[in-house]
């Protein structure tokens, strides 16, 4: 079983939800996971301008959840490491789960 998470590590852990909750932000970090890839590929891939693009980047790099390598003059960013990884493939796993609609938690489990 899990530590129970401090105090400090909570707001972190809520910290991170809540930058993620910017569907915007959600794309550039997805963005992010395949491979190191350039703010200009990822404001293609996302449909946004490169400003808001490193925008988010910024937020992102404060969070810990992408770092930045930089090659000549550009910067290509990825997922800071695996934990960042496996924590988004599971939350999508868990969105493209098929339920019934109205269907509830407790109505799976019997």
């Amino acid at each position: 079983m899990t530590a129970t998470p401090s105090d400090s590590q909570i707001a972190v852990i809520a910290e991170t939800y809540r930058l993620l909750g910017d569907p915007t932000r959600l794309r550039v970090l997805l963005a992010c996971l395949a491979q190191p890839i350039a703010v200009g590929d990822i404001a293609k891939a996302v449909a946004a301008s490169p400003s808001l693009v490193s925008h988010h980047l910024r937020l992102l790099r404060g969070a810990r959840l992408v770092r930045g390598t930089r090659r000549n003059k550009q910067v290509f960013y990825e997922a800071a490491d695996d934990h960042i990884a496996r924590m988004l493939a599971d939350m999508i796993e868990h969105a493209m789960e098929e339920h019934a609609p109205g269907e509830s938690e407790d109505d799976r489990d019997t």
